[in-house]
């Protein structure tokens, strides 16, 4: 038994105004059915030679290769100083 992909169908007149967002759906690998009232009309599918824009996130992918500073969340006084205008200079 084989297990079939069902295409999503979208409204014609929901289309129209959703193009680009569906094109992107279309460029990504979906496969999308364009229908009238219920009725399947045309298939909207990615062009044979087309690959995904991007491929899937992975996450985790750059563990160990980031580093966060130990002071990351240490603010220097000087420099509240010179977001607070503390110089005595006005503003």
């Amino acid at each position: 038994m084989s297990v079939q992909k069902v295409a999503m169908m979208i409204e014609v007149g929901e289309a129209g105004s959703d193009l680009s967002k569906l094109l992107d759906r279309v460029a990504n690998g979906e496969e999308l059915v364009l229908g009238r009232a219920g009725r399947p009309l045309a298939r909207l599918a990615p062009y044979g030679g087309a690959r995904p824009l991007r491929s899937p996130r992975r996450p985790g992918r750059l563990a160990g290769t980031v580093r966060i500073a130990a002071d990351f969340d240490e603010t220097p006084a000087r420099l509240i100083a010179d977001f607070e205008g503390a110089d005595g200079e006005s503003k």
